[in-house]
């Protein structure tokens, strides 16, 4: 659906249940992930289409619904019985029929389900920073419904929500404001909940700008899961509301449950079945010692090639310690990329005698 039709369909959702429960922002980010079917009269519309794994709501015309024990029901559009999914609880036909021309709204389940999910965990009413309520529905950059259920918040176990809520603080920030430089130890995570920030390096005594950052993204992750110095600054460009969560609850809540780690000998089963080497060292060191078939990506460069992968493939990512790759794992895996971290990198490749021939040496 259109960004004009999700406006106009936010008051229709916000009387269908369980969806009424949800704040109007999160209805408002539900409403483009909402399909629209129109069925004509006298025809089966579950016949007609496989809605499996669909939350299925009536809202325009009658449907005659048919149960196993012989009894009829009819439901419209809208009203009473129609304000619950078809197919659920008491509403569980074995044939239904279009009484008259009618239109439903349908939602992936899993969708629904998470979102259902985050909003009756956040609603535990935990503290974050100077006394704010931890409201997830306010925070409109960070939980958006694509956040949710796609990289590093779709990867969190349910049991860690409110912790994670808890833990975040609200920082408002100025135009010009530097929020992280380059070279320092890394120590925070953020996300930026309202805003603009600019992403600049330095090379070669130069200022290069590398990105612009708006209300969604994040940033500062790449030290945190390295262990290592910043290497941009951001800057904020507008005045704006950053979320920060500090370096140890990220690695706990938010790190250790993205990062797939394979063994070598498990990366090599994955490898033989189809999977990709990424190498994403400097080129000098994959020219000297890359894997068989691997493809070179240093992890300066993942945020930019990741819109280049295929999403559809299973990537292994290494270095030489696990260090680097560690860091690039978590980046691909938050763009939702199949992305695995070979643990213990190359030396353990190598001392567990299961490497392949290595692109230096073939």
């Amino acid at each position: 659906m259109g960004a004009n039709s999700s406006d106009t369909v936010v008051p229709t959702l916000a009387r269908l249940q369980p969806l009424a429960a949800l704040g109007a922002d999160s209805l408002r980010g539900l409403a483009p992930h909402c399909h629209r079917e129109r069925v004509t009269r006298n025809l089966d519309p579950f016949q007609l289409r496989d809605w499996q794994g669909q939350v299925v709501y009536l809202v325009k015309g009658e449907l005659k619904l048919e149960f196993d024990d012989g009894a009829i029901q009819v439901i419209v559009g809208g009203w009473g019985d129609a304000l619950f999914p078809i197919g659920r609880g008491r509403l569980v036909p074995v044939a239904t029929k279009a009484i008259t021309d009618v239109e439903m709204l349908r939602f992936d389940e899993d969708l629904v389900d998470i979102m259902m999910t985050w909003d009756q965990i956040a609603a535990s009413g935990q503290q974050v920073a100077e006394g704010e309520a931890a409201n997830w529905r306010t925070m409109s950059g960070m939980f958006t419904v694509q956040s949710l259920t796609q990289g590093v918040f779709a990867s969190m176990p349910p049991a860690n929500i409110e912790r994670l809520l808890g833990r975040f603080q609200r920082i408002p920030v100025k135009r010009s404001q530097q929020i992280i430089r380059q070279g320092d130890p890394g120590d925070y995570y953020y996300l930026i909940e309202r805003g603009r920030c600019t992403v600049t390096r330095e090379v070669a005594g130069a200022r290069v700008e590398l990105a612009e950052l708006r209300a969604g993204d994040s940033f500062g992750e790449e030290a945190l899961v390295a262990d290592t110095v910043r290497n941009a600054t951001v800057a904020m460009r507008t005045d704006g509301v950053l979320l920060r969560l500090d370096k140890a609850d990220f690695m706990e809540l938010l790190r250790e449950p993205l990062l797939q780690r394979l063994s070598p000998t498990e990366a090599q089963q994955r490898i033989a079945a189809g999977a990709q080497w990424i190498d994403v060292r400097f080129p000098a060191e994959y020219k000297c010692d890359g894997l068989a078939g691997a493809i070179n990506v240093p992890v300066n460069e993942i945020r930019q090639a990741a819109a280049g992968l295929d999403p559809s493939r299973e990537y292994i990512v290494y270095c030489q310690t696990g260090r680097r790759s560690s860091a690039a794992a978590f980046l691909l895996s938050q763009r939702s990329l199949h992305a695995h971290l070979l643990e213990g990198g190359l030396k353990a490749l190598l001392a567990s005698g299961t490497s392949t021939s290595n692109k230096g040496l073939t």
